[in-house]
């Protein structure tokens, strides 16, 4: 398996509902932080492929279970792994940590669109530089 990409966050008050427990939809704002910073540290800038190639990555679909909760003060890391690079989208498992405890596990699927909301290949660099930070074990289509 190839190493995660390793996201760390902390809790905030903000984070969390009255009992000092992270609210559910929380998750996804840190799922989604984790995967912009893998972006980043690939090369990627995606405002640039945007004004470049008019594309973006939405996610497409999350399946998400939640094991056990966050509380207020925290520090939980979320840990990404690029499961499947198609032709026009990335599969990830992204789990949520404390510890040894691991809170959150979903699966990802971000679609490649162009402007108009259609599908669209990914741009041979976005490839390029998704594959290098992962393992030749990955599924690649």
């Amino acid at each position: 398996m190839p190493e995660p990409h390793r996201f760390s966050v902390r809790i905030f008050w903000e984070d969390t509902d009255a009992a000092g427990i992270v609210y559910y939809a929380n998750y996804l704002r840190f799922l989604e932080r984790a995967r912009s910073d893998l972006v980043r540290r690939a090369g990627i800038d995606q405002l640039a492929l945007l004004d470049s190639e008019g594309v973006v990555f939405p996610v497409r679909r999350c399946e998400i279970d939640y094991l056990i909760p966050a509380r207020l003060d925290d520090e939980i890391e979320v840990r990404t792994r690029v499961r499947k690079l198609g032709g026009a989208s990335l599969d990830m498992d992204q789990d949520i940590h404390r510890g040894a405890d691991i809170l959150v596990r979903a699966k990802v699927r971000l679609a490649c669109i162009g402007a108009g909301g259609r599908p669209r290949r990914l741009p041979p660099a976005v490839r390029a530089a998704i594959s290098e930070i992962v393992l030749p074990t990955l599924g690649i289509e």
